[in-house]
């Protein structure tokens, strides 16, 4: 099976067992994977419990139940290693003038050969553009 790549939002919803369908859907015939940089944004959400689109609004008992789930990343849960990636996301990067989250995300896209899949509410075209770019597929989900 291959993989689908997680953006922060999909990655939460996953962890904390309350999928779309959606994501369901994508997840049937793909295994779960995410970047370095998604998994550290939901996890300073998480620690600074403090507003925010990911966990802003959680009441405590929750988040604590999310940071109990990425200190101990379930195996399934693939994250592509940095060092794998730092080069290709300099020449995305400079190519396609997107963020380091964008570049990492389509770098890992391109390396696992896997589509990006992010929450419609994060949709953006410069993201869109890069993963395109390396021959990925981008799918959004709305929640």
């Amino acid at each position: 099976m291959t993989a689908a790549l997680l953006d922060d939002h999909l990655l939460r919803d996953l962890l904390a067992g309350s999928m779309p369908d959606a994501l369901g859907d994508v997840l049937a015939s793909h295994t779960p994977a995410t970047t370095n940089y998604y998994l550290y944004r939901l996890c300073r959400s998480v620690a600074a419990a403090a507003g925010g689109a990911l966990t802003g609004t959680w009441a405590p008992e929750r988040r604590l139940a999310l940071a109990r789930q990425l200190v101990e990343l379930p195996a399934e849960v693939d994250v592509v290693p940095m060092r794998l990636l730092a080069f290709r996301m300099a020449e995305l990067a400079a190519a396609h003038r997107v963020s380091t989250l964008g570049a990492e995300a389509a770098a890992a896209a391109e390396h696992l050969g896997a589509p990006l899949v992010v929450w419609s509410g994060d949709d953006g075209p410069g993201i869109r553009a890069a993963v395109t770019a390396v021959g990925a597929g981008y799918l959004t989900v709305a929640r």
